[in-house]
Parts: structure tokens; sequence; C-alpha cells
């Protein structure tokens, strides 16, 4: 698949036209790629419904050159996605508890020949992926029945973490002091975010 990487805002459009979703479902799933719907990919997940996934690209508003990290990146399709929209500059850490679907995920993300984008397998006891300075962006596929202080302490100074918890899709903002501030983005449905009693 030809790459080209763009700036941001309604780009979103554009990724999802680069990144086919039917390239990261099974083959029994692919005839209905088009269908603005959530879809099965096995053991119990889903590949989230494409208007649900805009959506929150939209909100997450992922520069050129971000450091993102994908939490329950499930089919590697918004990994990809994402990975599109940082550009080769950028780099993406998928995460998925998994292990069959992180090794899927991560051949179906490599197929995308766009190398600083890579999954793993979570860390058990571990949510997120901790790292210094922590991430520009985060995105999570998953609902949480509260918000996660694990992955809130990961969103770096200025960064955004788009995040549904039970229902509704909070976006959480760094602001430049340390706090952070939530903001409720309507209702959604989501398969549930697992959470080791580690974290």
């Amino acid at each position: 698949m030809a790459l080209e990487p763009v700036a941001v805002h309604d780009d979103i459009e554009r990724a999802m036209r680069a990144v086919p979703r039917r390239e990261f479902l099974p083959r029994s799933q692919r005839p209905l790629a088009h269908e603005d719907r959530p879809l099965p990919i096995g053991r119990g997940q889903t590949s989230s419904q494409p208007a649900t996934v805009a959506a929150m690209l939209r909100l997450l508003r992922v520069p050129l050159g971000a450091r993102v990290l994908d939490v329950g990146s499930g089919s590697g399709w918004t990994t990809a996605l994402l990975a599109y929209l940082v550009g080769p500059q950028g780099s993406v850490l998928g995460v998925e508890r998994d292990s069959r679907l992180a090794e899927w995920g991560a051949a179906n993300v490599g197929r995308t020949g766009m190398s600083w984008a890579s999954i793993e397998q979570a860390t058990p006891g571990v949510l997120g992926h901790p790292r210094p300075g922590g991430w520009d962006r985060i995105l999570v596929s998953a609902s949480a029945p509260a918000l996660p202080r694990a992955l809130v302490d990961q969103v770096g100074y200025g960064g955004r973490m788009v995040i549904p918890i039970r229902t509704t899709l909070l976006l959480i903002e760094r602001l430049p002091d340390g706090r952070t501030r939530a903001t409720d983005h309507g209702g959604y449905r989501f398969v549930p975010l697992i959470e080791d009693p580690e974290t």
C-alpha cells in the first residue's frame, strides 16, 4: 500500500481511505468492511465502527511527528491509522493483552510498510506503556468502568487522551501547569477494558 503522510485536521477521511479497514479484518468479515458497524475479529474483540473511530481520531487531533500509544490495538487498524497521521517522523506503539491478536495485529501493521508503527503484547500487570515524558497522544479503544489513573499519568504535557468510560467518550488533556481536564463527548459502546489487579 502506498502511503503519504498528511497534515492533521480533515486528514482523517484521507487516512481511512489510505488504510482500508478490510485489510485488518478476518477473511470472513472482509465483505462487510464497508458497513458502519463493529465487526468481530475473534478472541471476543471487535473492529470498531468506522464512524466511531473517525470521531475518536478527530478528538485526538494527532499532529505530524507525535509519539502515540494505542491501547487495545486489536487487529492493528487504529495503530495503522495513527501511523499514517503521525508520518515517518512520529512513532506509534500499539499494546494488546491477547497474544494471538497482538501477533496478528503486528503482522497487519507490518504489511503497511510504516516501520514507525509496531504492536506488542501488553506487559502483565501494566496498563498502557509508561515512557519518560509521557505520550503526546493516547487512544484507548475499550471501555473502562472508571478513568484509569495509570493511563492519565502517561499523558505528556500538552498531550491528549481519548478513552471511553462506561458509555461516555472522554477527552483528557494535560494542561501546561500539569493539571488534567476531562470533557465529555457523547455516548458510545465498546468492548470492556480489562485491567490487571496490580493496576
